[in-house]
């Protein structure tokens, strides 16, 4: 199966639950989120989590009606928030993210799943020179962070495949 070949495969998708989005949550095993810590960010969580469920049961409810079993069932999992572009104060988010931040947190342990503690940094003078001088701006210290975030998801993920 080409699914094999690899280990990890980032999808990037449109911020919209298109027949793209769709798509890319019926291949995945894992789905991120990245998000603003804003108002209309934060309530589409909410809504994309209640439409990604309602896609897996119409798919799976598609699966049972093929003949031979020949479509598998799928199960993505939630597995988190990223918050981007926060805006940083004194080492902290700005008082007026930090209230979208927590009731994120809170929907997330409802619906079970995990908000990053670590945050993409909006800073304009940072990533306004990365292309020009042909840096990633991943390599920032801002993102440190980040990375060993999802270095404790691979390593969970393949701790999870060899069970």
């Amino acid at each position: 199966m080409e699914k094999d070949k690899y280990d990890l495969v980032f999808i990037d998708c449109p911020p919209n639950f298109n027949i793209v989005t769709k798509n890319a949550i019926v291949a995945s095993d894992f789905i991120l989120i990245p998000a603003k810590p804003d108002y209309l960010s934060t309530m589409g969580i909410d809504y994309l989590t209640t439409s990604v469920n309602q896609l897996i049961e119409d798919y799976n409810d598609y699966c049972k009606v093929e003949d031979d079993n020949k479509v598998e069932k799928i199960n993505p999992k939630l597995e988190g928030v990223v918050f981007t572009m926060v805006q940083f104060y004194r080492g902290r988010p700005i008082s007026h993210t930090r209230q979208f931040i927590a009731q994120t947190k809170i929907l997330g342990q409802e619906k079970k799943f995990r908000v990053f503690d670590n945050y993409f940094r909006e800073n304009k003078t940072l990533h306004a020179d990365a292309p020009e001088q042909g840096v990633p701006v991943v390599l920032s210290s801002n993102y440190r962070g980040i990375g060993d975030e999802i270095k404790a998801f691979i390593t969970e993920f393949s701790t999870n495949l060899e069970l």
